[in-house]
Parts: structure tokens; C-alpha cells; sequence
């Protein structure tokens, strides 16, 4: 794989073929992989504090998430979504440690797929409540508390 370009961006800062990958990586791994017929695009990637994070491999989007803030103030981070043939190679964890760092200082919330809490749980994030279906695929709602620090540094 080439090397890798962490970049940022607001839905509006975004040039549209850049968006237009991002969502197509999403749609990608979450309705054709997963199997998942649901509305990927949700409306929350037009929240004025949506903040887009993907890294790229060759100029091409290989990885993406974004950062939001819920309405009690928590940091949330969602649609984690890795290009297949990126996978193991650490590039999610470089995005989730970045948008970590974009969250500093407050209480970071996610929905992980249940065969991903270990991972999430290298991070500093607990498993809170019980598991619940989303789209057919076990889900957990996981929290990781205000100034935590840590997280693998190689993810």
C-alpha cells in the first residue's frame, strides 16, 4: 500500500469527488459487504460540527469516519468504514486516534459492532449497556470518559 495521507474536512470544505468516495466507501463496506439496506446517509453528515476524517492510500480514500457532537455534549464517532484491501494494516486506528485528538477533553461516544469492542476497548472506550441489533448486526454502545489517555500507538 502507498504511504498514507490523514486528511480533515467539514462536509462544506469537502471538493465533491472527494465527498462522493467517502460515501461510496461507506456504502461500500456497510450496505453492499454488510449486507445492511438502511439509509447510510442519515442527515447527521450536515451538523454544522460534522467533521469528516479519512486517510488516503495513492490519492484514493482507503478509510473513513466522522466526528460529531451530540446534543448533551458527548463527542461521538461513527461510520467507521475501511476500504477491504486496507484492512490490518492499522489505518483505522490512525483515524480513530486522530479523531480522539479531534475530541480532546470530552466524553467520546460510538456504537461498535460487537466483534469490535475488544478493538475499541485498545482505545480507552467501555462497553455500556447491553447489545443491541442495528441492521441486523450486533451492535454495543461504548463510552470512553473525558481526558482519557492511552490507546495503542501503532493501532
Amino acid at each position: 500500500m502507498n504511504p498514507l495521507v490523514v486528511r480533515e474536512a467539514a462536509l462544506a470544505d469537502l471538493p465533491p469527488a472527494v465527498l462522493y468516495a467517502l460515501l461510496r466507501l461507506r456504502v461500500d463496506v456497510f450496505v453492499v459487504e454488510q449486507e445492511c439496506a438502511y439509509p447510510e446517509l442519515d442527515g447527521r453528515d450536515l451538523e454544522p460540527d460534522c467533521v469528516h476524517v479519512w486517510a488516503e492510500s495513492g490519492g484514493e480514500p482507503v478509510a473513513t469516519l466522522r466526528v460529531l457532537r451530540d446534543p448533551d455534549g458527548r463527542g461521538r464517532i461513527g461510520r467507521v468504514a475501511t476500504a477491504r484491501g486496507a484492512r490490518g494494516a492499522g489505518v483505522a486506528g490512525t483515524l480513530l486516534r486522530r479523531a480522539l485528538e479531534l475530541l480532546d477533553g470530552h466524553e467520546v461516544v460510538l456504537d461498535a459492532q460487537a466483534h469490535l469492542v475488544g478493538w475499541y476497548a485498545r482505545f480507552g472506550f467501555t462497553p455500556v449497556g447491553e447489545e443491541f441489533l442495528e441492521d441486523r448486526i450486533p451492535h454495543r454502545t461504548m463510552v470512553r470518559p473525558a481526558g482519557s489517555n492511552g490507546g495503542p500507538a501503532g493501532g
